[in-house]
């Protein structure tokens, strides 16, 4: 057993590594650098800590470990979502831009907008993210630029610019649309697809959701991001399920 948690240990600092390399704009990374040094750590002592605290630490992790499985469960619920009919409005959700670019993780999302519209000629779609600090330009002038590269009248897209995080994505893109019965759908990526529904749920949002897909190396990266990200907004009472 010390053997397994000292290599999973170094796992978790080596992959904490590559996924830094990604440069995604968050430090996010530093939960897997710290917990496998904490793994490590605690390794190396466990035997010498007294009964009643190992009991402790084996149940709190325990916990966290099933709290955390039960969110990445309900994540996947929503990992293939398609719209069960014709959609007015697409809202894209932002994500990390640089070099004038989107991110691969963006690229995947706006990929799978391009493929929809061009399916659906009378489908609009709004693209929602502000300017961060660490980018050249805002997320939605760079996201319609590349769908207006890819064959998509710019026309038929919407830039909103204001927006620094899923609950005002959603917020300000909405505000856009004028058509009180207008059908629509949420586009972001497979991991990403549960808190965004359910962040337009808690806005009294009905909308259908486009799951695009995502890297698979990176993906125990987002699912526990997201794990978590789940928890804060519901007490945050930011989200419902």
């Amino acid at each position: 057993m010390f053997i397994f948690c000292v290599l999973l240990g170094l796992i978790f600092i080596v992959y904490g590594i590559i996924v830094s390399t990604v440069g995604s704009g968050t430090g996010f990374f530093m939960i897997w650098i710290a917990g496998g040094g904490v793994l490590i750590l605690v390794s190396c002592f466990f035997k010498r800590l007294n009964l009643p605290f190992r009991i402790l630490l084996c149940g709190s992790a325990a916990v966290v470990i099933c709290i955390i499985s039960i969110f990445c469960l309900m994540i996947l619920r929503d990992f293939h979502d398609e719209p069960e009919k014709d959609v007015d409005y697409l809202i894209i959700l932002g994500a990390q831009v640089r070099g004038g670019g989107p991110s691969r993780v963006l690229k995947y999302r706006l990929d799978t907008a391009c493929a929809y519209m061009k399916l659906h000629p009378d489908t609009k779609c709004i693209v929602s993210g502000a300017k961060g600090k660490n980018e050249a330009a805002s997320e939605a002038a760079v996201m319609r630029q590349y769908l207006m590269n890819r064959g998509i009248s710019g026309s038929r897209i919407l830039p909103e610019e204001k927006a620094r995080n899923t609950a005002e994505n959603i917020k300000y893109s909405i505000s856009m649309i004028e058509e009180r019965q207008a059908v629509i759908c949420i586009v972001t990526n497979n991991f990403h697809m549960f808190r965004a529904l359910g962040i337009a749920g808690k806005q009294g949002i009905r909308a259908d959701g486009l799951a695009a897909p995502s890297t698979l190396f990176y993906l125990p990266n987002n699912m526990l991001r997201e794990a978590l990200g789940c928890m804060k907004d519901l007490a945050a009472g930011n989200m419902s399920l």
